[in-house]
């Protein structure tokens, strides 16, 4: 059996075309993904789902799908449920084969969803947690992504989540809104120590969309041009010195008043900013579970995750025991393509 998971969010819908063999073991894994603004982009959501699947394999090599969401949240959709419902009638509309849906309840058919949008809404972290599971029975699985990070504890091989709304898990710390890419800087920062004339001096932050973590990893050669796939808040280009211009003028500064050393200096204090904000959320989540081991994973398991939980004392295990770097990055859609397959298994 192959089966395509799909996890469509706000600004990138991921891939995993999974083969199957008949009694659900793993053959071969394939990923794609695309940078998709749903919050303006999102009538162009079912072309991008066909060229993501042609990328890899013939459409009608398929016998299912399935699909996790998060992309209900954009500000293109008045509700929630208005985001899912769309999503849910563009995926029904270029889809003719089997098809269903990650909830909080598990996988479920079009139909059930209809009857209970918001169950769909921002699931695509239970995916993720029938990988961790695979990998520590009781763990707290850690995945930052572009946007955001989820902080997620795993009992006896179960999701256990306190949280099940997005707005429910930013109260119980089991999800930060910071991510690799996107986050604005002034989301987590209020001044930034930089050393001029031989004295360390905290500077505050100008409150405007100049530069995003993107830069900043960039900067630190922490990411490749290839994985800036996100905009630039200036429109301008993803080397490594226009990400330092974009840098500078958070302290409402520019190259000419500040060196690439004093840039390289403030993006390293930044990283250790975001590195501290995903601990704290950790160690909330550690503490309250009595988990002591982490399973990280998305394109930040490495550059957030693992130094924000060892910073912790915390044991530390990473998803690519089971997939690949690349595979870890879209996490979610192998988990999605996972729980699919014995979803229609087993119906």
């Amino acid at each position: 059996m192959k089966i395509a998971g799909f996890d469509i969010g706000g600004a990138n819908t991921d891939l995993a075309i999974i083969d199957f063999d008949n009694e659900g073991n793993i053959e071969n894994i394939q990923t794609d993904f695309a940078f998709l603004p749903m919050w303006c982009e999102n009538d162009t959501l079912q072309d991008v789902l066909i060229e993501l699947i042609e990328n890899i394999c013939p459409l009608d090599e398929l016998d299912g799908v399935g699909i996790s969401m998060t992309a209900e949240l954009v500000d293109a959709y008045k509700t929630k449920t208005e985001g899912v419902l769309d999503v849910v009638r563009k995926s029904n509309e270029v889809f003719n084969i089997p098809l269903a849906f990650i909830t909080l309840d598990g996988v479920k058919s079009t139909e059930d969803i209809k009857k209970d949008p918001l169950k769909a809404a921002a699931a695509n972290w239970i995916a993720t947690a029938s990988i961790a599971s695979k990998i520590a029975s009781d763990c707290i699985f850690v995945d930052t992504g572009s946007t955001t990070t989820d902080i997620i504890p795993v009992k006896n091989g179960h999701e256990c989540a306190q949280g099940r709304s997005d707005m429910e898990r930013l109260a119980t710390g089991e999800l930060v809104y910071t991510g690799t890419l996107r986050t604005n800087l002034c989301a987590f920062l209020d001044k930034i120590p930089l050393e001029k004339d031989n004295e360390t001096k905290y500077y505050r932050v100008g409150s405007e969309l100049f530069a995003e973590t993107a830069d900043i990893y960039m900067v630190l050669g922490l990411i490749t041009e290839e994985d800036y796939v996100c905009n630039t808040n200036d429109g301008a280009g993803k080397s490594k010195i226009e990400c330092a211009r974009r840098i500078a003028r958070v302290l409402c500064a520019d190259l000419e008043m500040l060196t690439m050393d004093d840039i390289e200096e403030l993006s390293e204090n930044i990283h250790q900013a975001q590195v501290k904000q995903v601990a704290e959320a950790i160690d909330e989540v550690s503490k309250r579970e009595n988990i002591n081991t982490i399973v990280v994973t998305g394109l930040g398991k490495d550059i957030i995750d693992r130094p924000a939980a060892e910073s912790l004392g915390l044991n530390v295990r990473s998803m690519d025991e089971f997939l690949t770097n690349e595979q870890c990055v879209v996490a979610p859609a192998v988990g999605t393509a996972i729980l699919t397959e014995e979803f229609f298994r087993n119906s």
